[in-house]
């Protein structure tokens, strides 16, 4: 069956009429191990009918038959979910039937761990004529887990001080097989071959009663010391410590967790105040949540709002999706106890196309559209601890169905001391989120920019915009750049690097948050390494398509060190900042035809924080570097410590007491050692006479 796929998938050439610049399929060939697999259509899908067909592949040549366009987007289990767009439909394959493993006694489930296997193509055609088509090979295992009705009834755990909770620990699901758990019953020899040389090992996997170390007849220890053989145990393997391994309890209930945390239950006010990335509370004591974007670019819509961080985010939705956020009478916990209403101005969005990125060209007379929330704008007026006022600026508008709507949240911390309201906070050192402050001294206006690409549409340099770089957070992006299979390579190297060199319009970083303009020493020069100087040969690329030594990643690092705190929150600042270049070879890419004479090229740019000590860390002496056998982080036996008690490594008193103590031993023992002497009795009797 692999071979005749593999054949087809050599023989698939584009259809009649079919050019490099027609709508197709990315991708246009498909692994699928699981129930669901997604491709996009590139292309305009206004009057194109997609279908889905089983069994493409003629089972005697081995190719792929003639496409049919009459098909549907039900076939046998499968079927054909597509979400239009304007230049992009999202097109996705489904599989319908179970994928339970076979139970005795059951039906409609897989009889084999290799639940399917077979070769899929789905067709877009437009008036009974082929655009694209798209071959998926689908391989899906069965399901081991179990999907059966669980009792929330609590369970009687026995005592397990005399006997073990179970001779199998690791199988934790009913009526399925637990996956590297192979003393699981439930598991069939097939099942096992998958994972049988990475089972659990020890207690957890199956070794409830093992020899321990302490045992006489145990031969397990590598080191064996001289004196074990008398103080080894005599003892049956039932009489093991590995009883109560597991948490003791009678009974476990099942627990539903709430979004809630657990506060103080004083009768008085519930807080002491908020620190630096405290989550703000609000009067259900639940989090003050505003949408967010996490570390893998996507929106969290119920994000907690951290104290003294501010951020500035865009999120893509449409009015499908469309959700509202927290409601805007919500009152807000002070961090005293107080309860601050918020308070909200709304305004209309004067032009929706700084919001709207995207807009499909809808055929029907009527569109639905709703009064939504396009921007929200929070400013938290702080003071020591306390929240003291919270501002909220709404901006609306109306979003119509095939739109797509880039939402815009904003939150800063305005400190109730500062009259300048660019100053976001009092401290002097920048905090984790801040925009790192830049500057440009060799222009009129000082005023510079540090940024990063933010794509938008189909990721293309033409139309990305720029967001700053923030204090403390490593970011990764890029965009795409057009070249033609003709590009001169010098051209293109110095379109790549004027690209790059957009995001720097600066030739200083401010050394802290509140760096001033008029004093140079407040700033650090950015250390520029320049992608070609005059040691290294470039070579123009005698060949057509291929260009050698391109610039296309910036690599922005800063150096940073904790220089103090500030009423306990610690301050940082810049001390250095660097940029360099990553160089690499462009080949133009054609595919199945070279008719397309564009690429692409992608160009990234990354930023690293690193963090450095703010004093150089005392240096080892010749004394510890020869002789490394005292060095007490790196033996167990540290003759520094072998007074313990009157070292400064004791903690348990005192210093002062530990000394007293100390000298008053070595008295005694010196008075001792004295007593001992005979001359010390002769010159007792002599002084008695």
């Amino acid at each position: 069956m692999a071979a005749a796929f593999l054949g087809a998938l050599l023989l698939a050439v584009p259809c009649p009429g079919q050019r490099a610049w027609d709508p197709v399929f990315q991708p246009s060939f498909i692994h699928m191990s699981g129930p669901s697999v997604n491709s996009f259509f590139l292309g305009n899908s206004s009057g194109v009918n997609f279908s889905i067909i089983t069994r493409p592949v003629d089972e005697e040549t081995g190719k792929l038959q003639l496409a049919n366009c009459s098909g549907s987007k039900r076939a046998d289990d499968w079927y054909l979910n597509v979400t239009p767009g304007m230049t992009t439909s999202k097109v996705t394959i489904n599989l319908s039937r179970n994928l339970q493993l076979c139970l005795p006694n059951a039906s409609d489930c897989c009889t084999t761990p290799l639940c399917v296997v077979e070769t899929l193509q789905v067709l877009a055609c437009r008036d009974s004529v082929v655009l694209a088509h798209l071959l998926i090979q689908a391989e899906i295992y069965a399901n081991s887990s179990f999907t059966g009705n669980v009792s929330a009834n609590a369970t009687i755990i026995p005592n397990q001080v005399f006997q073990p909770l179970g001779s199998c620990p690791c199988d934790l699901t009913t009526g399925a097989c637990d996956v590297r758990c192979c003393c699981d019953l439930e598991c069939t020899p097939d099942l096992k071959q998958l994972f049988n040389e990475s089972c659990f090992t020890g207690v957890f996997g199956g070794d409830v009663n093992p020899p321990f170390d302490q045992l006489c007849s145990s031969q397990s220890m590598e080191y064996t010391p001289d004196w074990f053989p008398f103080l080894c145990i005599q003892s049956s393997l039932n009489n093991t410590p590995f009883l109560g391994y597991f948490y003791h309890g009678s009974t476990s209930t099942p627990k539903v967790p709430l979004f809630k945390i657990s506060l103080q239950t004083s009768p008085g006010k519930l807080f002491t105040g908020y620190r630096q990335g405290d989550p703000i509370m609000t009067e259900e004591n639940e989090y003050f949540t505003i949408p967010q974007q996490s570390m893998a670019g996507q929106c969290v819509r119920s994000a907690p709002v951290a104290y003294l961080q501010n951020f500035d985010v865009r999120c893509l939705t449409d009015l499908a999706s469309y959700k509202e956020g927290l409601p805007h009478d919500v009152r807000i916990n002070s961090g005293t106890g107080d309860l601050i209403q918020q308070n909200v101005i709304y305004r209309t969005v004067a032009d929706k196309d700084e919001f709207i990125t995207e807009s499909e060209s809808l055929h029907t007379a009527e569109v639905l559209c709703h009064n939504v929330t396009f921007a929200e704008h929070y400013t938290l007026i702080w003071k020591d601890k306390n929240i003291e006022q919270v501002n909220v600026t709404v901006f609306l508008g109306t979003l119509c169905n095939g739109e797509i709507l880039t939402q815009r949240f904003t939150v800063r911390f305005l400190n109730l001391k500062s009259t300048n309201a660019t100053e976001l906070f009092g401290d002097p050192g920048y905090q984790v989120g801040k925009p790192v402050r830049a500057a440009n001294m060799n222009a009129s206006d000082t005023f510079g920019s540090l940024n990063i690409w933010q794509p938008a549409g189909r990721g293309l340099c033409t139309s990305a915009t720029y967001t700053p770089v923030l204090f403390g957070l490593d970011s990764f992006s890029g965009c795409t750049l057009e070249v033609d299979i003709n590009e001169d390579c010098s051209l293109l190297r110095g379109n790549v690097t004027e690209k790059l060199n957009s995001l720097i319009q600066a030739t200083h970083v401010g050394k802290r948050d509140n760096a001033r303009y008029s004093n140079l020493s407040d700033w650090v020069e950015i250390i520029r390494l320049d992608p070609f100087n005059s040691d290294t040969n470039v070579s123009n690329g005698n060949f057509k398509g291929i260009c050698p030594d391109i610039p296309a990643n910036l690599n922005i690092r800063i150096i940073f060190a904790d220089v103090g705190a500030v009423q306990g929150i610690p301050q940082q600042e810049i001390l250095a900042v660097q940029i360099s270049y990553s160089t690499v070879i462009w080949q133009f890419q054609c595919g199945l035809t070279c008719e397309n004479s564009i690429s692409f090229l992608p160009i990234t740019a990354s930023v690293q924080f690193i963090q450095v000590p703010a004093q150089p860390p005392v240096p080892m002496t010749r004394f510890q570097m020869n002789y490394t056998e005292f060095d007490c982080n790196q033996n167990d036996v540290c003759w520094p410590q072998l007074l313990y008690p009157l070292t400064r490594f004791y903690t348990g008193e005192p210093y002062s007491q530990c000394l007293a103590k100390g000298l008053l031993l070595a008295f005694l023992i010196v008075l001792a050692a004295m007593m001992c002497n005979p001359w010390f009795s002769e010159v007792w009797s002599s002084s008695l006479v």
